[in-house]
């Protein structure tokens, strides 16, 4: 009885800790698993080594159980706390983080296991059908001021050009029509929120500096949208190679905002927010050069990929010493 005593008061303890994981971290799935699909096909086009997407793709379907099983915990110990997070009128939105992950591990998960990674896909694509639904209802239903306008917002529209992406690699036929289901949606949102965005931005206050890496998500409307809109119709046309071109424009400008954010802002795991839009950035364009065949578009695509490797390779540091040092709640 004596001994059963520490474990029975340790478990209030983890169960505070995890109490401030915030649902936004499965970010880190998706930039994990947006890079090991880049790294394979930087594999297949420049020979680069294979155990590089490998082993990112084994971190991030670990990563993955690892994050579910502990929002389970904390969504256990602590309903409302979580019913809270989602009634945030941005932090809400980040819901659709877990749904993302599960409509991009199948491209990990096909070639092991077939059946896991058509049930990955059929829970992400319900799941993030019935989110978008939600989250849309909500912005028709409740008034929002200008300064709660913020990338976070795009979240659930990329999540619906995710459904696309891995539908080939799941070798299901009659798949086409849910393909352009969420291609359609997912690109009539993006523009009007992209204008809203930009209004928010140019009129109101600047986002805080911990935010700062979030306004890469202005980018994922156009990279995801590249690779959902090739994948659904297959073929490259003058609207894919726009996207492109937009992402390309928009890629410096955003980039900027990470060069002074270490000197005036302490870590967040916010800032995976800007993981998965720089790893689709670099899908995008390793996709993109694959077609052109040319010269430059392939140093662009391997520079973007050496950049988004790079900022990815610091957060999974950041974060991985954060938690070990005890410091979630700071880091949230």
């Amino acid at each position: 009885m004596e001994a059963a005593r520490p474990a029975v008061a340790a478990a209030p303890a983890a169960s505070t800790t995890l109490s401030y994981l915030p649902v936004g971290l499965f970010g880190a799935v998706m930039g994990l698993t947006g890079l090991a699909v880049a790294w394979r096909l930087a594999h297949q086009a420049y020979g680069a080594p294979a155990v590089v997407g490998q082993a990112i793709g084994a971190l991030a379907i670990v990563t993955f159980a690892v994050l579910a099983i502990a929002y389970g915990i904390k969504a256990a110990a602590g309903w409302s706390t979580v019913r809270a997070e989602f009634s945030h009128p941005v932090g809400g939105n980040l819901f659709g983080t877990p749904l993302i992950s599960l409509l991009l591990l199948p491209f990990l998960l096909a070639d092991a296991s077939l059946g896991l990674a058509r049930l990955a896909w059929v829970l992400g694509a319900v799941g993030m059908t019935v989110f978008a639904w939600a989250i849309v209802t909500r912005w028709l239903s409740v008034r929002h001021t200008p300064a709660q306008v913020a990338p976070a917002w795009i979240v659930p529209v990329v999540g619906m050009l995710d459904i696309p992406l891995a539908a080939p690699a799941l070798r299901w036929d009659g798949l086409h029509g849910v393909m352009v289901f969420g291609l359609a949606v997912g690109l009539f949102f993006a523009l009007p929120l992209l204008a809203m965005l930009l209004s928010r931005l140019i009129t109101e206050d600047p986002l805080p500096p911990a935010l700062q890496p979030s306004l890469l998500i202005l980018l994922a409307p156009f990279a995801v949208g590249y690779s959902a809109y090739t994948t659904t119709f297959g073929h490259v046309d003058a609207f894919a190679q726009g996207l492109v071109m937009i992402m390309l424009f928009l890629l410096p400008v955003l980039l900027a905002r990470l060069v002074h954010l270490p000197a005036c802002s302490p870590f967040r795991v916010a800032w995976w927010a800007a993981s998965f839009p720089l790893a689709a950035s670099a899908v995008t364009a390793l996709r993109y050069a694959a077609v052109v065949d040319s010269p430059v578009m392939d140093g662009i695509a391997l520079l973007i990929l050496g950049i988004a490797t790079l900022v990815i390779a610091v957060f999974a540091v950041q974060t991985l010493a954060g938690i070990v040092r005890g410091r979630l709640r700071e880091l949230s």
